[in-house]
């Protein structure tokens, strides 16, 4: 980059949750940096910012110890291509959006080669081995944590870590409405709707949709008023789950609006992840299935790499189980209504799950998006050259 060029910051995302982040991130930056220009992994919200994008972050979205074995040629080229290509245009940052299996390895040569990196969404130090804090430090200048409790596990071993909170927290109102939301969507007032999301990869949605789909079956004869969104990712994952058999009545298959369908629900059904967090959000009973290749799942559970019994974000931040997990046997068509049926039948939040959502949501309250980017221009400040001014 020539000292009067505008700063360039490349950016890796690696699945539906990371392209809003990066979305997000890249409007703020440029609200600091309106001349600032963004390459990378991303996905069409990043894309939609005016993005180079030099490879789509599907094509980082396999999940699984044993699943990345087949993609891990493509992935190694992709990684080898970024880096060149980031050595090539030496940005004022790189920015590694969660993603850690491929993002810390290329953060660490990028370090070592001058530029400054970033790390963005913490990864779950609490869950697995707290010694990998110190070797994510390694590869990051800064790590960006979402969550409250994750910048002091860092302290604890030198490593820059800062509280942005999560931008989520941004995109939920304290009080959703859920009225406002159905009728967006075109849906009536009083009838029961289940919002079912088999998860934002292929993999998961052909581990889960199945099991998903019989649930809907098993809650749809009890209830036969019952209305079901299934909102979907990408092109992609709609024409998976579309594929799958058989689909029970009254299941709408849409093109994003999760957030909608949420609030708009009264139980929502969906894969372990972010997911988990934005149906808390949106003030919302849920039910969270999950399931992993069983070699996966055994080489896991054989070699102890997880320090918590519990997989969804609203319980690890609770400190305690507020929503029900069915994970791996678990997962069954029969459990998953079964858990699901009480909720749809009264159509209201218990008022203690209520409260356990709205300490929550409060506790994510960080700045989100725009602290950041704030914290990203103050460490590009510190680098000669960078030409970046925090607020």
């Amino acid at each position: 980059m020539t000292p009067d060029a505008s700063p360039l910051f490349v950016l890796v995302a690696g699945e539906a949750s990371g392209d809003l982040l990066g979305a997000g991130l890249i409007q703020s930056l440029r609200e600091r940096i309106p001349d600032a220009r963004f390459a990378g992994i991303g996905g069409p919200r990043m894309a939609a910012t005016g993005m180079h994008i030099w490879h789509p972050a599907e094509k980082l979205s396999v999940m699984g110890l044993v699943e990345v074995l087949t993609h891990l040629p493509e992935l190694l080229a992709i990684r080898r291509d970024v880096y060149k290509r980031t050595l090539q245009h030496h940005p004022a940052a790189f920015i590694g959006i969660d993603a850690p299996d491929f993002n810390l390895g290329l953060e660490k040569k990028l370090k070592r080669a001058g530029i400054r990196t970033v790390h963005y969404v913490s990864p779950s130090v609490w869950a697995w081995r707290e010694s990998r804090a110190a070797k994510i430090g390694a590869s990051a200048d800064r790590v960006l944590c979402l969550f409250p409790m994750e910048p002091p596990i860092y302290a604890r071993h030198g490593v820059d870590a800062r509280f942005v909170g999560h931008p989520l927290a941004d995109a939920f109102a304290l009080e959703p409405d859920q009225a406002a939301a159905r009728q967006a969507l075109g849906l009536p007032g009083d009838v029961p709707i289940l919002a079912l999301l088999p998860g934002s990869r292929l993999g998961e949605i052909q581990r889960l949709g199945r099991d998903f789909l019989g649930a809907a079956t098993i809650l749809k004869n009890a209830l036969p008023e019952l209305r079901i969104l299934a909102p979907m990712a990408n092109a992609r994952c709609r024409a998976a789950f579309s594929a799958l058999a058989p689909i029970p009545a009254d299941l709408h298959i849409i093109d994003g609006n999760a957030h909608a369908a949420m609030i708009a629900s009264d139980a929502v059904l969906l894969a372990s992840g972010t997911a988990t967090l934005e149906a808390a959000l949106a003030k919302r009973p849920m039910a969270v299935a999950y399931r992993i290749a069983p070699l996966t799942h055994f080489i896991v559970k054989s070699l102890g790499m997880l320090r918590t019994d519990v997989y969804s974000l609203p319980n690890i931040l609770a400190g305690k189980r507020i929503v029900p997990e069915l994970m791996q046997d678990a997962c069954t068509p029969d459990a998953l209504a079964t858990t699901l049926l009480p909720f749809l039948r009264v159509r209201a939040v218990p008022p203690e799950l209520l409260g356990q959502f709205r300490r929550l949501h409060e506790s994510l309250d960080g700045g989100g998006s725009a602290a950041a980017a704030e914290a990203i221009a103050q460490l590009c400040a510190a680098s000669a050259g960078a030409h970046v001014q925090p607020l």
